[in-house]
């Protein structure tokens, strides 16, 4: 009885806790960001690769992925996960009107990594193209 009351409580805060998360205001939009849903979104990368060439291990480096919203209506990116632990994406949650700029950046820790990296961020978004995957590589040397 005890342990199903304690199960109980406990699902009842996930779903509280994941209803917040989410944010989600009457209009469909994101809480405090109203978004032209009318049109198509398309995220277009300058370029989805970069390449630090060689850097010290135990270096952290990073990079700016720009990119432009050439659709006809908001973009907003909902999600940036890279398949590594030791590389970090950053970007901002807010809408990108049609025609405007914005950058993800990229950290990676090379601690404890040798040789030749290659490490991949998927970028979702409401866009046409909603999954992009960016790469990075560096060829890291020890000394």
């Amino acid at each position: 009885m005890k342990s199903e009351r304690t199960y109980i409580i406990a699902l009842i805060a996930t779903v509280t806790l994941f209803a917040a998360s989410c944010q989600q205001s009457a209009s469909g939009g994101t809480a405090g960001n109203q978004t032209d849903t009318t049109g198509t979104a398309i995220i277009t990368f300058q370029s989805p690769d970069h390449d630090f060439g060689k850097v010290k291990a135990g270096e952290k480096v990073g990079c700016i992925f720009s990119y432009t919203n050439t659709g006809d209506a908001d973009l907003v990116i909902t999600a940036a996960s890279a398949s590594c632990g030791c590389t970090v994406p950053k970007y901002d949650r807010k809408p990108v009107p049609p025609g405007n700029p914005g950058t993800i950046e990229v950290v990676f820790d090379t601690s404890g990594r040798e040789g030749l990296q290659t490490k991949t961020v998927v970028v979702q978004s409401n866009a046409e193209n909603n999954l992009v995957i960016l790469r990075i590589i560096a060829e890291v040397v020890t000394k």
